[in-house]
């Protein structure tokens, strides 16, 4: 049937379509109008600065630590390979260097082809080139709107016109995400192939130009068909753009792709609580900002050798106290008929750094444990692992050992060797070493493991030191006396004190009474030098009260223990240890006894630069103007120390000489075995709570401490000779077995005199030992002995050789009780 139409109704018609053409061209303009008055300023690209990684290095120049908000590392696009540029255009953009920003042939053939796609089912394409990713990175948000693509062409044209395509192809290959964090071409190396630019293969570069379709898409790990697949693409695009052979690409496509964990060595594992106090002090010093995405080149003291000496040797001393006092169970209970490798897979790992590995119990009967490991593989544990397991578990059955227990193990390499059971430590410690000379931080240990909490036991902890106090003491009583009257000080290493029971009756009423490490043992008169090498209580105790718990209190402030607001901390047994301090500050305190007692304070950076290379930040140890002029054959100037003197240098000298006794004769004899001159300190607090050893060799301090955070006892006999001077040992044998052994460094004005060892006098007839003892000049012994030697706690205090007795009023007698004039405005009740 005819359909007639008469002139108005087409004429209608004709109005209707012109009508509405009319609105969809009113429309395009209306929104091109929008989109263009809204267009951000493009013109800043010309000098974009994109936020860039900040970066850690080691004293060695190691790599420690990244920070970023976007792992970026802008390159240059002079510094680009070709190869990397060929990739990304090929695939992303052919192009490139044809189009003005858009390319239209692009953009109809995207169009069509999603026409089809609509029916078909098929992902969309787009028609995005470079310039339009550029423009919508770094100028626009990834919304998915018809008003964000009308901005994007228009700022994509503006682009073009006025940056180079080298500046537009610069922007884009630092700028583009592709996974694991990166942003950019180089981050992207250096995070999947640990590689810079220069050095990527064809196929490496070809898979990174795969990425930004997707990272996640095509990850090699997860998805590594998929990787491999999307790789070989580019690999076909670049043939096809004429930029490789089909030779070239046939032989990149027969490699796998082997990616790595940049940031897994155990340097950078090792390294966590220092780079941890690193980050802490540059936000302090220049903000977060600064450090995120300034591009900070942070250049620390640490020396990665030793910081990994330092966690080997704490784990190990933690794990071998852990070992004795028993199994504590199965981390977990999974199926042992389930996926095993997904069941091991939800368990928490094992720390790093440790070579242990998960498994779960399959057979465990008639003394034999046999499991499987996360790769399906069987093994049998050692005989004294399941007999150590047994015994811990012995009447608590949920320590024990059957089939579903999920355990560490760690397994020799050979298939049929024995594996060991292992287990993470509840016990906690801390290691730091430093170079007394400059306070320079050379490793840094903060806990077990870093994983379990980023408290550092080094610099937050604060813990009672113990005996490794009493150096402190004894350079309190070495060092002259300040004015007239003062009673105590100006002694010798050879001075006589009383080890004998000692008490003191407080003003509240109680009594202070304490007691040598091994309680019924005393050795009467003794000299000072023994009284450190054995750690006798009682004789320090009778110093501090010689002397005033003030004195101790102000040298504790001047070696920087404590601070002078704590004043509170100046009573008796401050001498013993008892005021909380950190570990960083003892073992500084230590290093000022190295140095001859110069002060320091410790460094963890030396210097920090700019994105530009501009220093911001720098430690300077020494003042010297001279050394920037021209040479013309001048003399080289001489560099005054001006590091403020805190303890007289002949002071310190003996200090770190009876210190070095401790190590030959004393309670740290477990450390000779390194080899090496080496003094140092045990200390053990009250119960067992803390185990302390600050040690030192002529050019290395340390400080060891071990302990729970809940203050939790240690149990019997775990002191610090026992827990942390075998640390100590191990960390030193690795730290000095290339170094030279020097004796420790002598001040002018010593006189060293050969005594004996007992009475502190020159040698005699009936002399059975001698020492070597380091005097200021007049204080050295000039008799064999005396008639009545002069002794702290008989009455009289006296230096050998001395040509007086000094009297002290209500001086400490050796054994009867009596009640005895207290000195002066003391406040105390009495003596016993």
């Amino acid at each position: 049937m005819a359909i007639e139409f008469n002139r108005d109704t087409v004429r209608k018609v004709l109005i209707g379509i012109a009508a509405a053409g009319a609105a969809v061209v009113l429309g395009l303009v209306i929104l091109v109008a929008v989109a263009v008055q809204g267009l951000p300023d493009y013109k800043q690209l010309a000098d974009y600065r994109p936020p860039v990684t900040s970066r850690v290095h080691a004293g060695d120049g190691s790599l420690i630590a990244e920070f970023a908000t976007e792992h970026r590392l802008f390159v240059p696009i002079q510094e680009i390979p070709e190869v990397v540029k060929d990739a990304f255009i090929s695939t992303e953009d052919k192009s490139f260097y044809d189009h003005s920003g858009l390319d239209y042939a692009g953009i109809m053939r995207a169009t069509l082809t999603n026409i089809v796609s609509i029916f078909t089912g098929d992902r969309m394409q787009g028609a995005s080139t470079i310039t339009q990713q550029v423009a919508k990175n770094m100028l626009l948000s990834s919304e998915r709107t018809i008003m964000r693509k009308v901005k994007e062409a228009f700022l994509a044209q503006r682009i073009e016109r006025a940056l180079g395509k080298e500046r537009i192809l610069e922007l884009y290959l630092n700028q583009i995400p592709l996974g694991r964090q990166s942003f950019g071409v180089a981050a992207a190396s250096l995070n999947y192939f640990d590689k810079p630019l220069s050095q990527l293969t064809l196929a490496e570069a070809a898979y990174l130009g795969a990425l930004p379709k997707g990272p996640n898409n095509y990850d090699p790990v997860k998805k590594k068909d998929a990787a491999i697949a999307r790789r070989n693409f580019v690999l076909s695009r670049m043939v096809a753009n004429d930029k490789i052979t089909q030779e070239q690409a046939d032989a990149a496509a027969q490699e796998d792709i082997v990616v790595v964990n940049r940031l897994s060595e155990d340097k950078y594992v090792a390294s966590a609580h220092f780079v941890e106090q690193v980050r802490r002090q540059v936000i302090a010093q220049l903000g977060e900002p600064a450090l995120k995405e300034g591009g900070l080149s942070i250049r620390a003291t640490l020396d990665t050798r030793l910081q990994v000496a330092a966690a080997r040797s704490v784990r190990k001393g933690l794990e071998q106290y852990d070992r004795r006092h028993g199994w504590r169970g199965p981390v977990a209970r999974i199926d042992a008929d389930g996926d095993v490798p997904a069941l091991l897979r939800a368990v928490a790992s094992p720390p790093r750094l440790t070579g242990w590995q998960t498994a779960v119990v399959t057979q465990a009967e008639r003394g034999v444990v046999r499991f499987a490991l996360a790769d399906g593989s069987q093994r049998q544990l050692a005989g004294e692992d399941i007999t150590w397991a047994a015994q811990g578990a012995r009447g608590k059955a949920d320590r024990a050992l059957r089939r579903g227990a999920a355990i560490y193990v760690q397994c020799p390499r050979r298939a049929d060797s024995r594996c060991n059971l292992r287990q993470v430590p509840e016990v906690e410690g801390a290691l730091v070493a430093m170079n007394p000379h400059t306070g320079r931080v050379l490793a840094l240990i903060g806990g077990y493991d870093f994983r379990l909490g980023d408290f550092s036991r080094v610099t937050d902890a604060r813990r009672q030191p113990g005996s490794a106090f009493k150096p402190i003491v004894y350079a309190a009583s070495l060092d002259p006396c300040s004015s007239e009257g003062q009673q105590g000080c100006g002694l010798t290493p050879a001075t006589l004190i009383d080890d004998a029971p000692f008490a003191i009756e407080a003003g509240d009423g109680t009594v202070w009474a304490p007691d040598n490490y091994n309680r019924d043992s005393y050795l009467g008169p003794t000299t000072m030098r023994t009284g450190l090498e054995k750690s006798l209580n009682t004789m320090t105790a009778r110093l501090v009260y010689t002397m005033g718990p003030e004195r101790v209190f102000d040298y504790a402030v001047r070696l920087g223990i404590y601070e002078q607001s704590k004043r509170e901390l100046a009573v008796f047994s401050l001498g013993l240890g008892v005021g909380e301090t950190t570990p960083l500050k003892l073992t500084t305190a230590y290093a000022m006894f190295v140095n001859g007692g110069r002060r320091i304070a410790p460094i963890f950076i030396d210097r920090i630069q700019d994105r530009d290379g501009r220093t911001v930040e720098r430690q300077e140890l020494v003042q010297c103007q001279e050394c920037l002029a021209p040479w013309s054959g001048q003399p080289a100037p001489v560099i005054p120390d001006v590091r403020e003197q805190v303890l007289d240098p002949i002071t310190a000298y003996q200090v770190v000489s009876m210190s070095q006794g401790v190590v030959d004769r004393g309670t740290a004899t477990v450390v000779k075995s390194v080899g090496k001159t080496l003094g140092g300190k045990t200390g053990t607090t009250n119960d067992y709570k803390d185990a302390w050893f600050v040690g030192f060799s002529p050019d290395v301090v340390v400080g060891v401490w071990v302990g729970f955070d809940r203050g939790r006892e240690l149990g019997e006999g775990e002191s610090g000779a026992r827990l942390a001077a075998p640390i100590f040992r191990d960390f030193m044998a690795e730290a000095l077995k290339t170094e030279t052994d020097t004796p420790f460094r002598m001040p002018a004005g010593v006189r060293l005199v050969r005594v004996d060892s007992r009475t502190g006098f020159l040698p005699g007839a009936d002399t059975v030992d001698t020492t070597i003892e380091a005097f200021r000049p007049g204080t050295e012994p000039t008799e064999v002995t005396a008639q009545q030697p002069f002794i702290i706690g008989q009455g009289a205090v006296g230096l050998p050789g001395a040509t007086q007795p000094l009297d002290v009023p209500g001086a400490i007698p050796t054994a009867q009780p009596g009640r005895l004039p207290a000195k002066e405005d003391d406040g105390l009740g009495g003596l016993y």
